[in-house]
């Protein structure tokens, strides 16, 4: 018995599994503008996981867009992207079960750094003075923001149009990508030409 292996979406799949998580946490605090600075180890979490995963991945849609160029820091990404993808730091995402709009990488606009990755590092290096910022709205925007490297990513980088599973309550611009049927009656996420 023979078995085929395509190669797996580990950003794709670390990405859902966030969500997941995510979900979660929305079985305790009520996702609202109400509850944004509502701070906790597990959105702390969340923060530090998604906050790395983006830095992962943006040094590869980086590598994908400007070959050689050497991106490391988050300033150097956003110069590479901002380039090669203008409408990141416009994108909405958003999580219609909850009535939230997000966009997370607004503050590139002001040649700023995304308030969350800002909290992920204070959060990082010094957590006894900064622990309030590993809070539900930075934690909500760092996935938001990671979501959308990944669907970049991959738009990019794979053959197929679309992803499986798609994902549960975060939901792409309709400009970059569709979550519908597919041919076999699966529910996939669906890339744009």
């Amino acid at each position: 018995m023979a078995i085929h292996e395509d190669p797996s979406l580990l950003h794709w799949s670390y990405f859902l599994a966030l969500e997941a998580d995510v979900e979660k946490v929305s079985r305790y605090i009520e996702f609202t503008t109400d509850n944004f600075d509502t701070f906790s180890i597990e959105l702390a979490h969340l923060l530090f996981a998604a906050a790395s995963e983006v830095d992962v991945v943006a040094k590869q849609v980086c590598g994908l867009v400007n070959p050689g160029g050497g991106e490391s820091k988050i300033n150097e990404y956003r110069a590479t992207l901002r380039h090669a993808i203008p409408e990141l730091e416009t994108s909405l995402v958003t999580l219609p079960r909850y009535g939230l709009t997000l966009n997370p990488w607004q503050n590139w606009q002001d040649d700023k750094t995304p308030l969350w990755w800002t909290s992920y590092n204070n959060v990082k290096h010094e957590r006894n003075h900064h622990f309030q910022e590993a809070n539900l709205k930075h934690s909500l925007n760092s996935l938001a923001g990671l979501f959308l490297l990944v669907l970049h990513f991959y738009k990019r980088s794979l053959a197929d149009r679309r992803i499986e599973p798609p994902p549960s309550i975060f939901t792409p611009p309709k400009e970059l990508a569709k979550i519908c049927p597919s041919i076999e009656g699966r529910v996939a996420l669906f890339f744009d030409e």
